[in-house]
């Protein structure tokens, strides 16, 4: 298959693409939640906020340490009541793993704090994923 073909035929299915999402995206109907339809069908095009919550009492600090394989957030102190929170948007052809390792004194758990999978959407109301410690 020539060049031209292959872009000719590479430009015909974005476009169909970008058709098929743009007629979903306009229909109109009762929104039953916090989530709707298109987030159970296009998960990467909707922005996931994490929060991981200090509930600890006593103004306890909480120590906080995420990433994923792309991207280390960093060591962060989370004082009492507060949170760290961090917004992304899932990778295209899937496997988005983001998890956490928190500490406090002698205490300590490392956790997945999103995954990519239907569960793990529902979980997170398919959109915010609420961690507290």
């Amino acid at each position: 298959m020539s060049y031209f073909c292959k872009n000719v035929i590479f430009f015909i299915l974005v476009q169909a693409i970008a058709i098929t999402l743009l007629i979903h995206s306009s229909s109109c109907e009762f929104n039953k939640g916090h989530h709707d339809d298109i987030n159970k069908l296009s998960p990467w095009l909707i922005t996931r906020h994490l929060h991981v919550v200090n509930g600890l009492s006593n103004g306890r600090i909480l120590l906080v340490h995420c990433k994923s394989k792309d991207d280390d957030l960093g060591i962060h102190n989370v004082t009492a009541d507060t949170e760290f929170t961090w917004k992304f948007k899932p990778n295209f052809f899937g496997g988005t793993l983001f998890w956490c390792y928190m500490a406090h004194i002698n205490f300590h758990a490392a956790f997945d704090a999103f995954r990519e999978n239907d569960d793990f959407f529902q979980e997170c109301n398919y959109g915010d994923c609420i961690w507290t410690c």
